[in-house]
This record gives C-alpha cells, structure tokens and sequence, in this order.
C-alpha cells in the first residue's frame, strides 16, 4: 500500500502542532520520520492513527481518500501501530494478548483458544517472528515482547505499520533481530513508517528520511549518502557536534562505595542483590542494562528515597546507609532524576522557585525562616543564561518549558552546587540533538572539575561516550565491569541480557 499525507494541519489551542505536513510512504519501504520532541511527530502519527482528526489536509492509501472517524477505522483501512510503550497484559499469554478485542469464538460465543493459537502460529512463521503462542508476557524478554506487538497488527490486516521509537529498550543483539524483522516486512510489501531519534539506526534500517521541525516538513534524506550530523543539522537548524570531547578520565579518591547492597520489595523479593560498587573523583562510571533490572532502586538506595535491607553505603568514607535524603543532599550529593516531570521539578512552580527547589531552606535563599526573593531572582537569572535555558523568563512555571529546556534547568540546579558527588539518571531522555550535545559537556565538565559521576542510562551510546567505565546490571545484580576502552556494544548488550560469561 502506498500511503500519502497531504498538507496535514492540526492546531491545538496556542499550538500548531502540524503546518501543512506532506510526506509519502511506498510499500515496500521503511520511511524514517525524525525530529526534535515537540517536532510534531507524534501528533502527525495520531492523525494516521485515527486518534486525532485533522483540522486540514487529506490521507491517501493507493490513491483513495480515507477519513478516520477513529482507531478502529485506521485499523480496518490497514494501519497497525507498535507503540514505544508496549501494549499488553503482562499475566495474559501471548495468543491472548493477540486476539484481544477480536477473538475467534465457536458455537455458543465461547472462544475458540485453538484457533487462535493456530492464527498466532501462522502469523508468527510467516513473517520469521519465532514466539510461543502460550509463553506468559510476563516472563519474556522485552525483545520478544516487541514480536508479540507486531503479530497483533499483523492479525488485524495492517499493510502499513507504524514503528514508534522501537529500539528504545532493545540490547544491541535485539536490535539486529529487529532490523532482520523490518527487512522480512519490507520483502512482503509492508509499508513501514520509523519514529526515531536515533540518527545512526534511520541511516541503517531506511530508505528514506523526512525531517520534521516546529510542526512542519523542513527537509528530506537520502540514507545512502546523508550522515549523522547532516539530520541532526536539520533537525535543530544548526551544526550539532554529536562526538563527546572527552580526555581519559585520572581517578583521584573513593567518593562513593557501596558494598552487598540488598534492597527488597513489600513481598521480600529482591530488587537489589548484593550490589558493590564504587565511583572515584575524576571518573564516570556508567551503569548500563535494560529498564527494570535494578538501576532505579541503584539510584534510590543511594539518594536514601528508599531504604536498604542491608549492606552498607559510604559517601566520602562516611557511612550513610540510615541517612535521610537532606542529610545526603546537604553532605554533598547532587541528583537528576530519571523523571523530570514527577521527580525533578514542580510544574507548577516558577523556573527561579525549582532551581531552588532542594536548597530554599539553607543560605543564600533563605535566612530566619524567611526566603530572600533577591537572592533566588539573582541566581536564577545567572543560572538559566549559564545552562542555556530557553526562554531565559524565570516567573514562568516549569511545565511551560520544552522537555530540553526542562532538562536542562534541572541539570543547572544540580550542577551548579560544588559537591563531591552528582547522580545522574536517564540524562538526556527524550530531549532533543542540541539539549543532548549541551548536557553531555556539562557532565564532562564536572568530571574534569574531580567530581565523582554515576550515570544511569538505557542508551548504549550514551554510556560509550561518557563513561570511563562500565557496570552492567542484569535482574538486580552486576553482572559485569568493563573499562570502556576494553569492551564494545556488543559484549556490553550481551551482558545486558543475561547472556554474558
């Protein structure tokens, strides 16, 4: 199916979300679709999908003009989306999963489960996606669960399928699987759109690339002759430096130590499983793994937001395991969050009152009780011109900036206090090339300065780049400890899934 959109325009109030959007995907080819968040992807991808209704402009598959009163129209006209987010329940098997919502039944309307195994079977050997149609969702890797996502849209007649972010919790080796499944689609006649922010895997998986920017079609690429840096240029506007500039690391003392750290959870199941590590002054270590294998419970074993059940954590050779979050804080540990929006800042609150947000109470900002308005206005405005926060407007709220911007304001407050040690979680999650460029050499900075850095990060390339080394976590545990210039992708994303030696 070939599909065309044409001058697509969907306003929301004080937003332009979509300006005159034209692009189109051939079947039997991958169109890789990129952009800054906020770029309009989403909300163009929503308008396929039958979620939104445009304001202007039409859809065209083979020719024919389509209007989506909903999802279920988009479905029946061919279009599947595999959303980043999977979306399935996870004590369901994976047959049921599949059929939900159009299961195959017998005489009497009771379902048919042979059936649909049998349709969930054919599917899957048909188009190369091995799966056991009775495995629980629960206990499958998240690769495989990606499959079990496609077969869904696949057994729903999709023509024309829709990748949202695919490889955003896949291991290297996952990845590969994934592309060897996008070229079994594309060899029988799939159309495929690839939502990416990823610029190397576009370059790799398709056949051509539209860029998107403040809500409109501001260039196209050739994936046989473009590179990273020309969609990153397009996609901001500007020249993107994407290497790290970055000297080895020269480790001074032992700032943080951990040692058999266990953490369980309201059942005594093992969220932490004896975990020892360390972090010197002057070095990153990166702690790589796929979301949900303990490094959320690393950070909040550290930053105290949850108790341990045993072993020992040592800040500056000074144990602080029965330490509360603002003695951390104010014995010199510096925290950004993984979650910006719930953990990082209060929307609602004022840029100049979140960059105080975990300091309001101590000297400069406060003095008898009472906060010092001067003081606060005249940090804020050096901080949002120092960390690049745009717009430099300190009265307005946090939710008013961008996701970069927001990232960024909540890297100056961290960043900006001398501390010994500064955790940082997920960094540059879901912000764009430039943001991303800008946050990566704050983060060095700090680290030549001799400040000790643990980042926590499910991006493969983000740990390569910054880290001086590496620690693996697989299902509450280190698995592995690499310096970065002694290992690769591929030895890390073994380990990362349970597989290393």
């Amino acid at each position: 199916m070939e599909l065309q959109l044409r001058g697509i325009t969907k306003r929301f109030p004080g937003v332009l979300a979509n300006d005159d959007v034209s692009l189109t995907a051939r079947s039997g080819t991958v169109l890789a679709l990129i952009g800054e968040n906020g770029a309009g992807k989403s909300t163009l991808m929503n308008v396929l999908s039958g979620l939104y209704r445009s304001d202007a402009g039409e859809i065209l598959i083979d020719g024919v003009h389509q209007t989506f009163r909903d999802p279920g129209d988009a479905i029946k006209a061919g279009i599947g989306m595999v959303h980043q987010h999977f979306m399935l329940v996870p004590v369901f098997s994976v047959y049921e999963n599949v059929i939900l919502g159009v299961e195959p039944t017998k005489a009497g309307g009771v379902l048919n489960r042979r059936e649909a195994r049998r349709e969930v079977k054919e599917i899957s050997e048909r188009y190369g996606l091995a799966v056991d149609p009775d495995a629980k969702i629960e206990n499958l890797p998240v690769g495989i669960q990606q499959r079990v996502e496609i077969i869904k849209v696949l057994l729903r007649g999709a023509k024309i399928l829709v990748f949202d972010e695919p490889t955003a919790v896949l291991t290297p080796q996952e990845v590969e699987e994934f592309f060897g499944i996008v070229a079994e689609l594309k060899a029988r006649g799939a159309t495929i759109i690839f939502i990416t922010h990823k610029l190397k895997e576009a370059l790799a998986v398709a056949d051509d690339i539209t860029v998107l920017r403040g809500g409109r079609v501001v260039g196209h690429a050739d994936p046989t002759t473009a590179t990273p840096e020309d969609l990153a240029a397009m996609m901001v506007g500007r020249e993107i430096d994407l290497t790290v500039d970055k000297e080895p690391g020269t480790p001074g003392r032992t700032i943080l130590e951990l040692t058999d750290v266990t953490m369980v959870d309201d059942y005594g199941r093992p969220l932490l499983n004896k975990v020892s590590l360390s972090v010197a002054a002057g070095e990153i270590v990166g702690v790589a793994g796929i979301q949900g294998n303990g490094q959320t419970e690393l950070v909040e074993a550290i930053t105290g937001l949850l108790p341990i059940s045993s072993g020992r954590v040592e800040f500056d050779g000074a144990d602080i395991s029965n330490r509360s979050v603002r003695d951390r804080h104010v014995l010199g540990i510096a925290h950004v969050p993984e979650d910006r929006n719930d953990m990082g800042m209060v929307g609602s609150f004022t840029i100049k009152e979140n960059l105080v947000l975990d300091s309001y109470y101590a000297a400069p900002y406060s003095k008898g009780g009472r906060l010092q308005k001067a003081s606060i206005q005249e940090s804020a405005l050096a901080l949002v011109e120092a960390y690049d926060v745009r717009p430099p407007l300190i009265e307005n709220t946090g939710g008013a900036l961008s996701g970069g911007n927001a990232q960024k304001m909540i890297v100056a407050r961290e960043f900006s206090r001398d501390v010994p040690l500064v955790i940082c979680a997920q960094p540059t999650r879901g912000i764009d090339v430039g943001s991303i460029e800008y946050i990566h050499e704050q983060i060095v900075r700090k680290r030549n300065e001799g400040k000790a850095i643990l980042i926590v990060s499910t991006e493969l390339d983000e740990i390569f780049a910054l880290s001086d080394r590496i620690i693996v976590m697989y299902d509450g545990k280190i698995v592995a400890e690499r310096l970065v210039g002694e290992t690769t992708p591929t030895e890390i994303g073994l380990f990362m899934a349970g597989k290393g030696s």
